[in-house]
């Protein structure tokens, strides 16, 4: 098999695997929008209920619904990697996935004290402690009320296997695979009832425990460079700063743009936003998250001071300065294309701004005129630079557009130390990020006649469209549609 055949069939599986992440991080935005109305800035106790008392149940009962989802990410990305990464999937392939991963969560589970050893013996104190717990009352008395989450005793908890949403992505990868191979599988008349379909939770299971027991013997080396040194480095450089912190949130911005015209994106922003760093829960006493993304929504107040780190530098982006690229584009165009030009760009701009959906008006430029698109690959890298630098902490659920921004205002105000400070300044970073990008894109089309949307020479021609198609072309997506004709 030659080279590059190879790097041609690594790419594509790659490319499938970054769609395949699309389906769990789709439930994100609603779980996100749930969680933060639940919060205490929100509707809680700080928020609206301080003045209306009945909207606290309300927001217990927001909070519950969007921690449910984030609480159980990795099985959801399990799932939802099945059915994505699977070439022809159904409903079996979900229920495969599920097998798998709960066979996978309770291997690891039972594996955490022989891997990572038993929690310490119980002290006096805490054995004091308990036995002076009042069943009548629900009080112990060192600690009060044992309910409204305090740790109970200063009990030592069992270090858990932990993956993260990884482990779900390893299980659901495997449950694809599976399902591709077994689905149609033929078993002797006296088994046949369990051929085919039914046939792939149970060899998914059966793997799941091999992969369980392998991920678990590794997991002490994976935790010790991951969470520990790399994720515990961005931690530190998310919350202080630094050259080192600067150099990964530029790095990490610029390949997040490359990637984009390749439909690889996806892939690269699984590791920082829900793998990386670690937190409290916010919802669940003494549990653990991992990930910028998932410590940002749900992670305690005292333990998610780190996050944004790589979400914050999108907003002036994607809320201003690709606007005001599309607008440079519209300007840039032939007299008798401007009008057809400029409303396209509008529409696309609009897109950008409100919801933090870029692709359409990137894809315009990407194929068409890629060393501008380069320049703005390295303009995204330097807004997470500046925006962390100067310490302003946002986040979002799905993309970095307005309905994040307003939804996440308070939020970003008080992580940053201020609404000055935070989400205000990350507007005026934004506008001059827009008249950058609209002075330079202007300039460069018009210095080196890039063939953006309305300057295109030959009669006819559409390069929105063109850059459209083959964007579907680049990035896989026309291959998925045909594999589900």
């Amino acid at each position: 098999m030659s080279v590059k055949k190879k790097t041609g069939g690594a790419f594509a599986l790659a490319q499938r695997l970054g769609r395949s992440l699309m389906l769990p991080i789709a439930t994100l935005p609603a779980a996100g929008l749930l969680l933060r109305l639940g919060q205490a800035d929100m509707l809680g106790a700080e928020g609206l209920a301080a003045k209306a008392s009945w909207l606290q149940p309300v927001a217990d009962i927001f909070s519950a619904a969007g921690g449910a989802v984030f609480d159980n990410l990795p099985l959801i990305f399990a799932v939802g990697v099945a059915v994505g990464f699977a070439k022809k999937a159904d409903g079996s392939t979900g229920v495969a996935a599920l097998f798998g991963f709960l066979v996978y969560r309770a291997v690891t589970w039972t594996m955490s004290p022989i891997i990572m050893g038993k929690p310490a013996p119980l002290s006096k104190e805490a054995l004091d402690c308990l036995h002076s717990f009042d069943p009548a009352t629900g009080k112990i008395a060192q600690v009060g009320p044992w309910n409204q989450g305090i740790k109970l005793c200063d009990i030592p908890t069992q270090t858990p296997i932990n993956y993260g949403v990884l482990g779900g992505i390893v299980i659901g990868v495997v449950a694809a695979l599976l399902w591709q191979r077994y689905y149609r599988v033929k078993l002797p008349d006296w088994l046949a009832f369990f051929g085919g379909r039914r046939f792939v939770p149970i060899v998914t299971s059966g793997a799941a425990l091999v992969v369980a027991l392998v991920m678990s013997a590794l997991y002490p080396a994976f935790n010790w460079l991951i969470n520990e040194k790399f994720g515990g480095w961005l931690m530190h450089a998310g919350a202080h700063g630094g050259i080192g912190g600067s150099v990964a949130y530029f790095v990490y911005g610029v390949v997040n743009r490359l990637l984009i015209p390749f439909g690889l994106h996806h892939l690269w922003n699984s590791l920082p936003w829900f793998q990386l760093g670690n937190c409290q829960s916010l919802t669940k006493q003494g549990e653990t998250l991992h990930g910028d993304l998932t410590c940002f929504f749900q992670g305690t107040p005292e333990t998610n001071a780190w996050t944004g780190n790589f979400m914050t530098g999108f907003f002036p982006i994607m809320m201003f300065a690709l606007p005001a690229a599309a607008l440079a584009m519209w300007r840039s165009a032939y007299p008798a294309k401007k009008k057809a030009t400029g409303a396209l760009m509008i529409s696309v701009a609009l897109t950008a701004f409100l919801t933090g959906v870029t692709e359409p008006l990137e894809y315009a430029f990407a194929y068409v005129a890629f060393p501008l698109y380069v320049v703005h690959a390295i303009l995204t890298g330097t807004a997470l630079v500046v925006v962390n630098a100067l310490g302003i902490k946002d986040g979002f659920s799905f993309s970095a557009g307005f309905i994040d921004y307003v939804i996440n205002f308070g939020k970003s105000a008080d992580l940053s130390g201020g609404v000055f400070q935070g989400p205000i300044l990350l507007v005026i970073i934004g506008l001059i990020y827009a008249v950058i990008y609209y002075f330079l894109f202007s300039f460069l089309i018009k210095k080196f006649n890039f063939h953006t949307p309305g300057r295109e020479e030959e009669e006819g021609a559409d390069a929105f469209t063109s850059a459209q198609s083959e964007a579907a072309e680049r990035t896989g997506k026309n291959a998925e549609a045909a594999r589900k004709a």
